[in-house]
């Protein structure tokens, strides 16, 4: 299949959750054999306006992100282009009305990728900019609700998770062994108050604690747990490679997700696939419990006494270290999901 993946910003723009994931998802398909390209700003110095990186070719549309001059050329690339499919990101909306322009020209369906974190007012254009869609996929049933409440109809929404490498967890050796494990950016949606203080009310039994992650409060959070006397059974790891992390979920007989905001809880995904016993306090701008609803191997709690109690409640759950009831949230069986809606979309408006 021929697959165009339009996004004015790349990582080496902007680097978020939602252009890593689209990113991902084009190089995943490039892997399965698809004729993949990107069109994008250019980010390179040389004069060429296409480089190829693992199989992906990105088309630089402007020399630099500019949104008008980036719109009003996508037309004639993507009808040259011919892809089956166009997959865009909806920052900015012009750039999503010029690839449905180059969509009717090419006769290919258009999806638009919403991941959460576009930072995009609720504004009409930014409305009839997502109706320009066959589909529009979210990655969480969070942020699905908020496409629909921009006014999508449920039957053209898409709930695609982010995947994870199952074959990856289960090869990496378990790190030594501790009661909790915490992994998030560490800044003010992150929320370790919660985590600490239900540590503390623990502070008369035997448990030991890794954080894992970076950011401009590590230095309070490493602050709060010296006053409140436990900061002696807390480990900062900070920011470490992925098998790293894994490791550490893999020893770590319990996961805990605290923050206040997450479009998609890779972290706690990658811990339950490693076998942690997975807890969550609910935030209602947060996914997180999304994951965790049908899970046995789960607490869902609503503050810090609670966070305490089911911390205790799971030392009675057998330690695991790893759960091959995630296998649908692998990466391959991620990219089949969107294979699934690049066909549906396809025949459901007869192009081909």
């Amino acid at each position: 299949m021929r697959v165009a993946f339009v996004s004015m910003t790349t990582t080496r723009h902007r680097d978020t959750e939602g252009t890593r994931r689209l990113e991902r998802v084009a190089h995943q398909l490039a892997d399965r054999g698809h004729d993949v390209t990107v069109y994008c700003a250019a980010w390179w110095d040389e004069y060429d306006d296409q480089r190829t990186i693992d199989g992906v070719t990105y088309h630089g549309v402007t020399v630099s992100p500019a949104r008008t001059s980036f719109a009003a050329r996508l037309p004639v690339l993507l009808a040259r282009h011919r892809p089956d499919v166009i997959h865009v990101a909806p920052r900015p909306p012009a750039a999503v009305f010029g690839a449905s322009t180059g969509g009717t020209l090419a006769r290919a369906s258009l999806i638009v990728e919403w991941y959460g974190d576009e930072g995009l007012a609720d504004s009409r254009t930014v409305t009839q900019s997502l109706r320009e869609a066959a589909a529009v996929i979210t990655p969480s049933e969070l942020v699905r609700t908020q496409v629909r409440e921009r006014g999508i109809d449920d039957g053209r929404t898409e709930q695609i998770p982010n995947g994870i490498d199952l074959s990856l967890v289960q090869s990496v050796d378990p790190a030594e062994p501790v009661e909790v494990a915490f992994a998030h950016r560490l800044d003010e949606s992150a929320n370790v108050d919660s985590l600490l203080l239900a540590l503390a009310e623990l502070r008369d039994r035997d448990w030991s604690a890794t954080i894992v992650g970076d950011g401009p409060l590590r230095d309070d959070y490493e602050r709060q747990a010296t006053d409140l006397r436990i900061d002696d059974r807390i480990t900062f790891v900070g920011e470490v490679s992925r098998e790293e992390r894994v490791a550490i979920y893999r020893g770590a007989h319990t996961f805990v997700h605290t923050a206040y905001r997450e479009y998609f809880a890779t972290e706690l995904l990658w811990a339950l696939g490693a076998g942690s016993v997975g807890i969550v306090e609910y935030q209602a701008n947060s996914s997180a419990h999304e994951l965790i609803e049908n899970h046995h191997r789960s607490f869902r709690v609503t503050d810090p006494q609670e966070l305490a109690d089911a911390i205790v409640e799971s030392g009675s759950l057998e330690r695991w270290s790893f759960d091959d009831s995630f296998a649908s949230y692998d990466h391959a069986a991620v990219v089949d999901a969107y294979l699934d809606v690049y066909r549906d979309v396809i025949a459901a408006h007869g192009l081909f």
